[in-house]
């Protein structure tokens, strides 16, 4: 199917997610995920109107970057590796992953301007998931207040792949409870407005639970 299709059966759906818990459209901001499609697809996702792309590996991210260059706001969603950084810094806007003190160190050594990172919070506890344990998020945004490059604007989190929706719903909850103990602290150099969460099996879940990103791949630009 086209982008433009897909991307008519999802709005229809945040829509209903935002009618369902009293949200407005305008607070969602929608991500397309295009790590695993072409350029020439990744460019039909812009023409659709999408302005949002996300890349989980800094070679997809340069390659498309060569092509279609600022046009979109890109999001490195994967794992960063901190000797990649160098590469991709000054074409991101927000990156979804950051976990340790030693990637925060080398952002803020490469990076020009402060940039958008959101904290990836393994809520679930599994093991096969990346991200920090809940238990020590807020020690480790404490921490980041030295680091004038990196601006905490949320949090992000992967759900367990499950069609059990209270197991969904639990998850995102806990990710939303965490940015509201964030947000209560003030702290100057982590606003954490953004909770990324919500991908093409459990985005409208994530949306009643207060998602302000969805990671939109499969669903929208295909396979």
């Amino acid at each position: 199917m086209k982008v433009l299709d897909n991307l008519k059966n999802i709005e229809e759906k945040i829509h209903i997610a935002c009618e369902n818990s009293g949200r407005s459209r305008e607070a969602i901001k929608l991500i397309a995920v295009t790590k695993y499609v072409s350029v020439e697809r990744a460019k039909e996702a812009l023409e659709a109107g999408i302005s949002d792309l996300g890349e989980n590996r800094d070679e997809g991210l340069l390659n498309k970057y060569a092509v279609l260059k600022d046009k979109p706001n890109w999001h490195y969603i994967g794992s960063l590796q901190t000797r990649k950084v160098k590469n991709v810094i000054d074409k991101i806007n927000y990156i979804h992953s950051l976990d340790r003190i030693s990637l925060a160190e080398e952002i803020q050594k490469r990076a020009k301007e402060p940039i958008n990172c959101l904290v990836q919070v393994n809520v679930s506890g599994e093991e096969s998931k990346h991200g920090m344990d809940t238990k020590a998020v807020m020690g480790f945004i404490k921490e980041l207040a030295g680091f004038d490059k990196v601006k905490v604007a949320g949090l992000m989190t992967m759900a367990p792949l499950t069609d059990d929706v209270q197991v969904l719903r639990q998850c995102f909850r806990s990710l939303r409870n965490l940015q509201v103990e964030i947000q209560n602290a003030a702290f100057a150099h982590a606003p954490c407005t953004e909770l990324s969460m919500g991908m093409s099996n459990d985005f409208m879940v994530a949306i009643e639970e207060g998602a302000t990103m969805i990671r939109i791949g499969t669903a929208l630009v295909g396979e």
